[in-house]
């Protein structure tokens, strides 16, 4: 179902502001990331594009980070996002077997570790909820490749807008500012793929 013309969808999240429980550890586990990479909380706010405050707020449990937030901090600290998101084993089993893992949920998305941890290609399966994350716009290095599987997924590149179906796919520079957004009111599921390797451009970005 498509969002009201001319207006953006509810915020579902509750009034209060409330917290997931599912991520229990991620705010000191980004707390000691960054001290043992020798960053203050100002450096490290600059570097992945936020202020200090929102920083500090990530790292005292006020606020959970939105996908695009763990890439950006993921790089910054040298890590991968399955340590981020407390899958610390060292163990690289090529086959990941389904319902083996928990899935995590920040910020109103839900998240399904697909790959292992420690790889340069970061594999999940997400779940985003309608009205979660609309309006936030993010640029890191690296690409993106992500694929529905069900609803449907508003996709931002730039000045463009795309809606994607159950089938549909997309493979983009993340450098180009981008955002994602559910489109159906009962949200959307997608595979997503992350590197932060390049490819030759072509194309200059927008």
């Amino acid at each position: 179902m498509q969002s009201p013309p001319g207006g953006h969808p509810p915020d579902l999240r509750s009034p209060a502001g409330d917290i997931p429980a599912e991520l229990p550890d991620m705010a000191p586990r980004l707390r000691d990331l960054r001290r043992r990479r020798g960053l203050t909380l100002e450096a490290a706010a600059q570097r992945a594009g936020l202020s200090p405050a929102h920083l500090s707020r990530l790292e005292t449990g006020r606020r959970q980070p939105s996908l695009p937030m763990l890439l950006s901090l993921a790089r910054i600290y040298g890590t991968a996002i399955s340590e981020l998101l407390g899958e610390l084993s060292p163990e690289r089993d090529p086959v990941i077997r389904g319902g083996g893992r928990e899935a995590a949920a920040a910020d109103g998305w839900t998240y399904h570790r697909m790959g292992s941890p420690g790889r340069a290609m970061q594999a999940l399966r997400l779940i985003v909820p309608y009205g979660a994350q609309g309006d936030l716009v993010r640029t890191h290095p690296g690409e993106e490749w992500m694929y529905v599987l069900d609803g449907r997924l508003r996709l931002t590149l730039g000045e463009a807008v795309h809606e994607l179906g159950p089938g549909d796919s997309a493979h983009f520079d993340s450098l180009t500012p981008h955002r994602l957004a559910a489109a159906s009111r009962d949200g959307a599921e997608l595979l997503f793929v992350h590197t932060l390797l390049q490819s030759p451009d072509l194309y200059p970005h927008p």
